[in-house]
């Protein structure tokens, strides 16, 4: 994406980063969507062999405050996702400045909340949920990516 300096030449805002963090919200998106239709519907998790699902589900950690953790999940991805798509069709000069921020802040949040709920699956629960892990990851991946961008137009 580019927009003309005053110079009139093209600055590149959010380069590569801000399309890979909307492809990393929606994948995110699609993770903890199907997560929070396995808690809603009763069904497994397909963990593809690697086990761990049905006993981090069933744990009294996959609810908070009778939400599952994923729809908690989907409504943080949601939060990035629609964060970075008014930050990829604003000019940076019309871009409030917590925008870039507010991702940052998501995503910070989510990463410390996976952060537990990886000790809780390691060390209470005894079982690990792959796709909690992928969910970290993604999370991760976010967090670092919208860091990088605070110090960016």
């Amino acid at each position: 994406m580019h927009h003309t300096t005053s110079e009139g030449r093209a600055a590149d805002v959010g380069t590569w980063r801000d399309p890979a963090i909307l492809a990393l919200a929606g994948l995110g998106i699609a993770i903890s969507a199907y997560l929070t239709w396995v808690h809603y519907s009763g069904g497994l998790a397909l963990c593809a062999g690697a086990g761990g699902c049905e006993q981090v589900q069933a744990s009294r950690f996959a609810t908070v405050a009778g939400l599952p953790v994923a729809l908690l999940g989907l409504a943080l991805y949601l939060g990035i996702f629609g964060l970075g798509l008014w930050r990829a069709r604003s000019a940076p000069a019309d871009l409030p400045d917590l925008v870039p921020l507010g991702q940052f802040g998501l995503a910070l949040a989510g990463v410390l909340y996976s952060g537990y709920l990886t000790y809780l699956e390691l060390y209470v629960i005894g079982a690990v949920c792959p796709w909690c892990v992928a969910s970290a990851i993604v999370v991760t991946a976010i967090c670092a990516l919208t860091a990088w961008n605070l110090g960016s137009p």
